[in-house]
């Protein structure tokens, strides 16, 4: 086969130097940009007119297709092309402002424009001038433009608008109540509005004045959308003077016969406490009052010694303020429960039948009528304004007797007794009944029952066993069901007293004993405890019902069981506020 004659053309390339660098000036893609940008300006060489309003805008294809999808699509699709583009959305100033970023020219925004530029560059699919509009936007948030900015994040699917702006309605939320935009909501968003657990409000009447403001703006068409709006005000929050002034006298709240239940359920808190009550009777999470977790004695890490130590516990600022100490005697395994925002606490070693009250306004302890019989190991409850103790230990015998305390008169009143005698047994009031649950029958022996008191029949009835038979249980209610922790059960159990029914909610990460549980900040709190080795610990993890989930958190001061473990409000002016509105106790 003959040889193929030498390529020259190829060789002499061969030859030449390999170029590693560009030649081409690096300004040379800007200097084509300002070409066709003066091009564009005096209408050289350009094959396409946009018109916006009487203004018209002399383009070329291929710059407009290079930076938006939407004339990138009109001008490629291969049908006939038109030599002049309307964009009736655009006004000529906000379409000058486009096609400035499109050649490349800078872009002077001002707030008066951006909105609209940035609806524009949506609508053709010019990306980063859309969020170059939306980061300028975010930097000029404040009160008075939020609720504008809020909905022009949600219309174009701006997270980080979205997110900025609700954060300043939040924060901002006296202030924004005032804004026109804010009577201009539809009802859902308000609605939306008043419920968020993040409002900044030192005080639940602000919330209560702009839902009022909102429905007064258009009386006829909106008074019967005030019973929506009031079910998301925290009624049970007011002061009691500004409830009866300003809530029950308004006209247009009396009026209206499905605001009767919000106002009999504030009612019902201003008189019994927060026993029983909604979600409502929370505070939100930056006002001037909140939920902190009170924490009384019980037994060191081994169990041998009692401790003297109270303290407030605020999981919002996870801060600890120490209280006074009980007085007499450290105490364990005694019965601690809260009416009406106090604090009482009884027995906590055999015969015992002190009765002692923290007075949670005037952080002091004060003696109360002593218990008829002396207890130990019992529980106390409250149940329609009136404080149950309930079974416990005599030092020979386990209780079944159960006395009642009526707080105006002072005094301790037997009621009927238990069906069935325990000590350390869990004990929790739930829809106006009281339920004793499990509890050691002697020393060897436990029950699975659960006794049931009905105050008003003064009578007591046996419901479906647990699916358990422990000692040294707790259990607190939320939302009209009951839940029982401890008894070194690897799980928590809950019960539907409507339908007698029982269920497995979560798993344990170990089993305990003798802890404390209380509700705080709508979940449930689990705090110190034995463990099966008979040693006490410091945990504390929660449980969300309505996740299901199980979180640790910031372990208590010291490791603690057999104590006493409960919720009250704090007005955080006892402690410290910080900067950003989040009250912390001292």
């Amino acid at each position: 086969m003959p040889e193929s004659p030498p390529n020259k053309e190829a060789e002499s390339r061969s030859d030449r130097p390999c170029r590693t660098e560009p030649y081409i000036s690096s300004s040379h893609a800007q200097h084509v940009l300002q070409t066709l940008r003066g091009y564009q300006l005096s209408g050289t060489l350009t094959d396409v007119v946009l018109r916006a309003g009487d203004c018209d805008f002399p383009c070329h294809r291929a710059a407009l297709s290079a930076g938006s999808t939407y004339f990138r699509a009109l001008f490629a699709g291969g049908g006939p092309q038109e030599d002049v583009v309307p964009l009736p959305q655009a006004s000529p100033g906000v379409l000058g402002l486009l096609l400035d970023h499109l050649y490349g020219a800078g872009v002077s925004l001002l707030e008066e424009d951006a909105a609209a530029l940035l609806a524009l560059s949506d609508l053709l699919g010019v990306i980063p001038l859309r969020e170059a509009c939306a980061s300028f936007l975010e930097g000029r948030l404040g009160p008075e433009n939020c609720l504008a900015f809020l909905s022009l994040a949600q219309t174009f699917s701006l997270p980080s608008l979205a997110e900025g702006s609700h954060r300043v309605v939040c924060q901002a939320f006296s202030e924004v109540s005032f804004q026109p935009e804010f009577l201009e909501l539809e009802l859902a968003q308000v609605a939306e509005l008043l419920a968020d657990e993040s409002l900044v409000v030192a005080r639940e009447e602000t919330v209560f004045e702009a839902a009022m403001r909102w429905v007064r703006h258009d009386p006829l068409a909106r008074h019967r959308q005030l019973p929506c709006l009031l079910e998301q005000v925290r009624l049970p929050l007011l002061a009691p003077a500004y409830f009866l002034e300003k809530v029950e006298a308004d006209e247009m709240v009396r009026a209206s016969r499905e605001c009767r239940p919000l106002l009999l359920e504030a009612r019902q808190c201003f008189i019994l406490g927060r026993e029983g009550s909604s979600w409502r009777a929370t505070p939100r999470r930056f006002m001037d009052l909140a939920e902190v977790i009170m924490v009384v004695g019980g037994c060191d890490r081994t169990g041998l010694l009692t401790l003297p130590f109270a303290g407030a516990y605020h999981p919002g600022s996870r801060q600890w303020k120490s209280l006074p100490s009980v007085p007499g005697c450290t105490k364990s395994e005694f019965a601690m429960c809260t009416m009406k925002n106090d604090v009482y606490l009884s027995g906590g070693h055999i015969h015992s039948r002190d009765l002692w009250m923290f007075r949670s306004q005037l952080q002091t302890w004060v003696r109360a009528a002593s218990l008829q019989e002396g207890r130990w190991r019992h529980k106390m409850a409250v149940v329609q304004g009136r404080l149950y103790a309930v079974g416990g230990f005599d030092g020979v015998r386990r209780l079944g007797s159960v006395e009642c305390y009526d707080p105006f008169s002072n005094t301790w009143a037997p009621v009927s007794p238990l069906l069935e005698a325990v000590s350390s047994a869990a004990v929790v009031p739930c829809s106006n009944k009281l339920y004793v649950i499990g509890g050691a029958m002697d020393d060897s022996s436990n029950t699975d029952k659960v006794q049931c008191f009905d105050p008003g029949k003064d009578k007591w009835s046996l419901l479906s066993p647990a699916p358990f038979n422990q000692r040294c249980i707790e259990a607190v209610a939320l939302d009209d069901i009951i839940y029982v922790v401890g008894g070194l059960l690897s799980k928590i159990f809950s019960y539907d007293p409507a339908r007698d029914l029982w269920a497995e909610a979560a798993s344990l990460p170990g089993p305990l004993e003798s802890c404390g549980v209380t509700v705080c900040s709508r979940r449930i709190y689990v705090l110190g405890g034995r463990d099966s080795r008979g040693e006490s610990t410091d945990k504390i993890f929660t449980f969300d019902p309505c996740s299901g989930r199980l979180e640790d958190q910031q372990p208590l001061q010291r490791c603690t069981s057999a104590h006493g473990c409960v919720t009250i409000l704090w007005h955080l002016g006892q402690g410290q506020t910080d900067p950003k509105g989040q009250g912390r106790p001292s």
